[in-house]
């Protein structure tokens, strides 16, 4: 890849992207391009799997430095399967979670995943998603469940609050929340991807929330160097 116009800083977050791929024993990172520009990632190229894509892109957040994820990995299938398998599987997923209600139904095209249905959580919905991504054959997951709390729960905001500082993961005090109706939007800043992703699941867990609205920013410190040398153990 030419480097022209890449500061010293974009180098090294590519190339230490690409060893975290590389050391991902879930990425089959043999067809996949990294380029980085600001602190913003782009993924390119070819995946073997739907879950393999989720897990280059996670593995691209969890560097330090990273500020944004653009993932254009196109998943391409080493053995093709009949959106009937894939249903039949998805199927058995949703029904052997043991925390989704029995109405959730799951369509297929071209390897497609499109799930529909109801439940009270919005923790149940994201489940329900993991359930199906690691199927063999599934080439994207399309989410169109809706989230219907029955009742909301009083002090939600307050309760969510709690649970941000509970998290190991996150500085709380940097991070704010706003509670209309059911749904949640977070606010404020946090040093990495680890830490935004860690306060939508706690405010996601909330009992009688619908939705969340993460519009936590990422703004990394600047370090001199983005991991130590490689001969420090």
């Amino acid at each position: 890849m030419a480097t022209v116009g890449l500061t010293g800083t974009d180098v090294r977050l590519r190339d230490t992207i690409i060893r975290h791929l590389d050391w991902d024993p879930d990425i089959d990172d043999s067809a996949i391009g990294v380029s980085a520009k600001d602190g913003v990632v782009t993924l390119t190229g070819f995946i073997d799997s739907y879950a393999g894509k989720l897990a280059a892109e996670r593995a691209a957040k969890s560097v330090r430095g990273v500020r944004a994820v653009a993932n254009e990995l196109v998943v391409r299938l080493t053995v093709d399967r009949t959106d009937a398998d894939i249903a039949a599987d998805a199927a058995q997923a949703l029904r052997l979670a043991p925390d989704l209600p029995d109405n959730l139904q799951a369509a297929v095209r071209n390897g497609h995943v499109t799930l529909t249905g109801r439940v009270e959580w919005l923790l149940q919905k994201r489940h329900a998603e993991a359930a199906v991504r690691h199927l063999r054959g599934v080439r994207s997951v399309l989410n169109h469940i809706e989230v219907s709390p029955k009742t909301m729960q009083r002090d939600v905001r307050r309760r969510i609050v709690q649970a941000l500082h509970r998290s190991a993961d996150l500085d709380a005090r940097r991070v704010a929340v706003t509670v209309h109706d059911d749904t949640v939007t977070l606010t404020g800043t946090v040093g990495s991807w680890a830490q935004r992703d860690a306060a939508e699941r706690a405010a996601g867990s909330a009992p009688g929330i619908r939705e969340v609205q993460n519009q936590i920013i990422v703004e990394p410190p600047e370090p001199h160097e983005l991991e130590p040398p490689d001969d420090i153990c």
